[in-house]
C-alpha cells in the first residue's frame, strides 16, 4: 500500500533553557503521552489536531524541547490506495508537539501512527474507526446533543447567556422588518435565515464584503451539524450598533466586537474565524501555529516593548510619540496612515510590516485599540511574551474570561500609566513572566478552532430557544451553496435523527 508523508517542522524559535525534571534521561516512546480531539474520528475540524507530550525514562516531563524530530508522525488510510493528508509536527519549546493535520477527502479509516526511532509513542497507533470525514464533505450529524458532546463543547458560556440576557423573546417576523428600517441604509448587515440546514442570505448596504467570513463559518457548521432554524441580523462593521440606553425594545444585532456602551451580541472574530477555517489553508497566522514560533528564551528575549501598527486611534498617536521620547523602552511605530494626517517630525517615518512571529522576540506587547478592539490579542497572548493591555470599552467575545494581573497587565485607556506598567513589568521579572504564562495557557485552553465551534453552535442555539414565531426566508434571499467539492466528493453514512439516538 503507497501511502503519502507530509512531514513539515516549524522550528523558528530557540529552545527554552527550563531544566528536565528528569534529570537528563532519554525521552520514552513508552512513558510520552498522546492525547486530543484529533484522536476521534467524529470530531471534524478544518484542520484536525492533537497533542504529544515527552516524558523520560522516569515518567517525569520534558519542559523543554526534546529536539524538533524527536518524533515522527505517519497517517495512512489502511483501505486506501493514497492518503490525502498534509501533516504538521509543531514543537513548542516546552517538552509537547501539536500535530496537526488536514484531511482533503474522507475515508473509511485512519491510522495515526506517532514514533520515536521507530518505537511506538504512548498508545500509538491509533486507529479512528470512521467513516473519517474531511473538512468539504456535507454530512451532518443530526443529532446536535451528541456532536456537543463529541466536541467537549461547555454546558454553558457565560459571555453567550450577558449578552441574550438581554432579549427574553426574539420574534423573527418583527426584526425582519425593523432591523432593516432601523440600520439597512446606514450600516453594512446580513440578514440571515437558516432553515432545514440549508443557508440564506439578504445583504443590506454598500460594504458587504466581509460576509464571506460569515457565510464560511455558517456552511461549515452546516456540513458538520444539524443547525436549528434561525434567523437573525450580523453587523459587518466595525462597530457595535445596538445602543440603546433603555432596554425597550432592543434589537438582536450579532457582532464580532462588543462594547460596554451597546448590547449587540458577540461572536468570534472574523479574524479568529477565518484563521480557524484556513488552518493549513491560505493563512499563515493561527493559533497553532503561534504556538509553535514564540520566539527566544524570555530571558533572551529583547526587554522594549513592541508595537506595530496603523493610525486607526488617537492613543495610537500618542504611543508612538511615546517611544520617539523614550526609544530604549518602547518601540512602537506606523506601517500605515490612513485615519489622520502623517506628520514625520512627530510619528517618524512608516515601517515596513514585520512577521508575526518576530513579535515574540520581544518580552513585552503592548495591546492597544484600533477602530474597536485589536484583534491580534488572541495570538499575542498564545505567544510567551507579556501582554500590556489597554482598558478599553471594546471587547472580543473571551475578554470577560480574562483576569488583570493573572493573564494580562493593563494600563489606562489614556497612557497615563503605561511607562510605570512597564518598568513594574521590568522590576518584576518573575511575576511577569508567570502573568505570560497564564495568558498562554487561557489561549490554549480557550482559542483553538473547537472551542470556536463551539462558541458559535451555542450561540445560535441559544439564540435559537428565544424565537416565538418560526423562522422564514423572506423575500429577496438567495441561498448561500456549499463550495464544490469536484476532486474529493465524499459519500455520507450518518444515520438519522431517530436512528442515531
Amino acid at each position: 500500500m503507497f501511502s503519502i508523508w507530509l512531514l513539515c517542522y516549524l522550528t523558528l524559535g530557540s529552545i527554552p533553557v527550563f531544566t528536565v525534571s528528569g534529570g537528563g534521561n532519554q525521552l520514552s516512546p513508552e512513558n510520552s503521552l498522546i492525547w486530543g480531539p484529533g484522536l476521534r474520528a467524529d470530531v471534524v475540524l478544518p484542520a484536525r489536531y492533537f497533542y504529544v507530550q515527552a516524558l523520560d525514562t522516569e515518567g517525569q516531563r520534558f519542559t523543554f524541547s526534546p529536539g524538533a524530530n524527536a518524533f515522527q508522525v505517519k497517517i495512512t488510510a489502511p483501505d486506501e490506495q493514497f492518503t490525502r493528508v498534509g501533516v504538521q509536527i509543531l514543537d513548542r519549546k516546552d517538552g509537547s508537539f501539536i500535530v496537526r493535520y488536514r484531511m482533503y477527502a474522507s475515508y473509511k479509516n485512519l491510522k495515526i501512527e506517532v514514533k520515536v526511532k521507530e518505537k511506538h509513542v504512548a498508545k500509538s497507533p491509533y486507529v479512528l474507526k470512521g467513516p473519517v470525514y474531511h473538512e468539504l464533505c456535507d454530512c451532518p450529524r443530526q443529532d446536535s446533543t451528541a456532536w456537543l458532546e463529541d466536541m467537549s463543547c461547555p454546558q454553558a458560556i457565560p459571555q453567550i447567556q450577558r449578552d441574550l440576557a438581554y432579549f427574553p423573546t426574539v420574534d423573527p417576523d418583527k426584526i425582519a422588518k425593523e432591523i432593516p428600517q432601523r440600520f439597512g441604509l446606514r450600516q453594512s448587515l446580513c440578514h440571515y435565515t437558516i432553515k432545514d440546514n440549508k443557508v440564506y442570505i439578504k445583504t443590506h448596504g454598500e460594504h458587504v464584503g466581509f460576509r464571506i467570513f460569515m457565510d464560511a463559518i455558517l456552511l461549515s457548521l452546516t456540513r458538520k451539524v444539524k443547525m436549528p432554524d434561525i434567523e437573525f441580523f450580523v453587523n459587518l462593521g466595525d462597530w457595535p450598533l445596538e445602543k440603546k440606553k433603555s432596554v425597550q425594545n432592543l434589537h438582536p444585532i450579532f457582532s464580532w466586537c462588543g462594547s460596554t456602551e451597546s448590547k449587540d451580541i458577540v461572536m468570534p472574530t472574523y479574524d479568529l474565524t477565518d484563521s480557524v477555517l484556513e488552518t493549513m489553508g491560505r493563512v499563515s497566522l493561527d493559533m497553532m501555529s503561534v504556538q509553535a514560533n514564540t520566539g527566544p528564551l524570555w530571558e533572551d528575549k529583547n526587554t522594549t516593548a513592541i508595537w506595530r501598527g496603523r493610525d486607526s486611534r488617537k492613543e495610537r498617536l500618542e504611543l508612538v510619540k511615546l517611544s520617539r521620547k523614550y526609544p530604549d523602552i518602547i518601540d512602537a511605530a506606523f506601517t500605515n496612515f490612513f485615519f489622520f494626517k502623517h506628520d514625520e517630525s512627530l510619528y517618524g517615518p512608516i515601517v515596513k510590516h514585520i512577521s508575526f512571529f518576530d513579535f515574540f522576540k520581544y518580552k513585552y506587547q503592548i495591546n492597544i485599540d484600533g477602530t474597536v478592539a485589536a484583534y491580534r490579542l488572541p495570538y499575542l497572548l498564545a505567544g510567551n511574551s507579556v501582554v500590556l493591555k489597554q482598558d478599553s470599552i471594546y471587547y472580543e467575545h473571551f475578554y470577560n474570561e480574562l483576569l488583570p494581573w493573572k493573564h494580562y497587565i493593563p494600563f489606562k485607556s489614556d497612557l497615563s500609566d503605561l511607562l510605570e506598567k512597564l518598568q513594574w513589568a521590568k522590576n518584576h521579572d518573575e511575576e511577569a513572566r508567570n502573568i505570560a504564562k497564564s495568558g498562554q495557557e487561557f489561549a490554549r485552553n480557550n482559542l483553538m478552532g473547537d472551542h470556536v465551534f463551539c462558541y458559535y453552535f451555542k450561540l445560535f442555539q441559544e439564540y435559537a430557544n428565544l424565537q416565538v414565531s418560526e423562522p422564514k426566508i423572506r423575500d429577496g434571499m438567495e441561498k448561500v451553496e456549499q463550495p464544490d467539492d469536484d476532486l474529493f466528493p465524499c459519500t455520507c453514512h450518518r444515520k438519522k435523527a431517530k436512528d442515531e439516538l
